[in-house]
């Protein structure tokens, strides 16, 4: 019996921090050409609140995404499902003790795409990928990796999803 292959869901840090800091627009377009490549292929993939949180940079990485890689953005609120695990994590987030409310407020913000994104990555079974870590001391806010902790969802980083896709520098 043969694993079907991983897919990827990516939060709006990793094209925000590769553009920022380590693979610019400018300077790696092999690893913006491996991301469209990757979509058009299946398996990579982003969710709607986290195209309108990089349009909202109106930058160059939101003229990109716009022009780039929009097809790569799916909905989440026509998925019953989705919708319903997304009710179940806003119930989880108000029941935690370990964060304070003004955390709790902000990860229920309809525009915050963090829920979202562990909602469908939990619907859809793909993995999720963000620049995010695990912090189980943390208070001020609700990171992805703890929330996917608690839903057994796996968490990468950028760099390991490049590696699991064997991305090379051409």
């Amino acid at each position: 019996m043969t694993d079907k292959p991983k897919k990827y869901l990516i939060d709006s840090n990793v094209l925000i921090e590769a553009n920022r800091r380590y693979y610019s627009l400018d300077f790696a377009p092999a690893f913006w050409n491996f991301l469209i490549r990757s979509a058009q292929e299946g398996n990579v993939i982003s969710i709607d609140k986290v195209y309108n949180e990089i349009l909202n940079g109106k930058d160059n990485l939101a003229e990109w995404t716009k022009n780039n890689f929009s097809f790569a953005f799916a909905e989440t609120k026509k998925d019953e499902k989705i919708l319903e695990f997304y009710s179940t994590l806003m119930k989880w987030a108000l029941k935690q003790d370990q964060f304070t409310q003004p955390a709790k407020d902000e990860f229920a913000r309809n525009k915050n795409a963090d829920a979202w994104i562990v909602a469908f990555a939990k619907i859809k079974d793909y993995v999720i990928v963000t620049q995010e870590v695990l912090d189980l001391n943390i208070k001020k806010r609700i990171p992805i990796p703890n929330v996917c902790s608690e839903f057994k969802i796996e968490v990468i980083d950028t760099f390991q999803m490049l590696r699991n896709l064997n991305f090379m520098f051409e």
